[in-house]
């Protein structure tokens, strides 16, 4: 059982030792500054001690006030968060989605309005995270890009990846045979650095000795092969939508495996809230992936 002072003495105590007043607390909470020094004087006295040194033109807090007070500014922070997020939620489901950026700005978010537009009632929110991020307990599933194997969770097959060249089509006009790629500016993504490498070998080349241009991820890679800076190894998820529009064309049609995939990873205990299999019915459709057997059966599930 909880034995706690008055919340609003405490409520006026965290105030006045926020604004340095009982004037600009009183403002804060809608009340005479009378009654803030009075409510402060009670609980002072419920605690034995001081909490501020009352000068003359001042107010300072003693070192026990000092000390009370970040504690109580976070407390009255957290209530009013959790107020606020209940206020905000919605009837219908809600889905929280974790989702790597490149994939997020190069697949989902341009068909999400289809998705809205076919379920209003389900509340989509994106969290963002790379396919080396551990899954938060907070997201209903994720889309992941790995090789499968995530202990604990079910795990679907929704595409397989494989990557071909790809450049503004200003630049395609120079290259005419795969070897035109070794006197090419080469843009890479920093933590793949053996796609090219892979490439390369599956077109019977070395690599080139110079590195080339590295970036952080897909969607800066292949920003930069849209603006003609160099060639790129797009997967041919991510690069789809340019090449329809024309931003990207593929000077060669040598494409090779990347030995990985995008996987819906999922909890097995959050498998029948609506959210979830009304979003993984609608992305098996939007993949052409409608096939359950392809699910893995869940081994032992980790503490969450």
């Amino acid at each position: 059982m909880r034995r706690l002072p008055s919340l609003n003495a405490l409520r006026a105590f965290e105030a006045a030792a926020r604004h340095g007043s009982f004037t600009g607390a009183a403002g804060e909470l809608n009340v005479s500054q009378a009654a803030v020094s009075r409510m402060v004087r009670l609980l002072e006295e419920r605690m034995g001690f001081p909490l501020f040194e009352r000068r003359a033109n001042a107010l300072e807090l003693t070192d026990r006030g000092r000390a009370l007070q970040p504690g109580l500014t976070g407390a009255f922070d957290a209530i009013a968060d959790s107020v606020e997020r209940v206020a905000a939620m919605r009837d219908g489901p809600v889905l929280t989605l974790g989702v790597g950026a490149t994939f997020a700005v190069r697949w989902l978010i341009p068909r999400l309005s289809a998705f809205h537009e076919s379920h209003p009632d389900v509340e989509v929110r994106i969290a963002t995270g790379g396919a080396g991020a551990p899954i938060r307990e907070d997201w209903t599933c994720a889309l992941l890009l790995g090789d499968g194997h995530w202990p604990g969770y079910e795990v679907e097959e929704l595409f397989t990846a494989d990557m071909l060249p790809v450049c503004a089509p200003a630049l395609a006009r120079s290259l005419r045979r795969p070897e035109d790629l070794l006197s090419a500016t080469l843009l890479s993504v920093s933590h793949w650095a053996d796609d090219w490498p892979h490439w390369f070998a599956t077109a019977g080349l070395a690599p080139p000795a110079a590195k080339g241009l590295s970036f952080g991820s897909y969607a800066m890679t292949l920003q930069a092969a849209a603006d003609g800076v160099g060639v790129a190894l797009g997967a041919r998820l991510y690069i789809a939508d340019d090449l329809a529009a024309g931003r990207l064309v593929t000077p060669f049609a040598l494409a090779v495996p990347m030995g990985r995939a995008w996987y819906l990873v999922s909890r097995p205990a959050r498998h029948r809230e609506a959210g979830f299999t009304t979003f993984r019915d609608w992305l098996r459709a939007a993949v052409g992936s409608p096939n359950p057997e392809k699910k893995r059966p869940p081994e032992r599930a980790p503490a969450v």
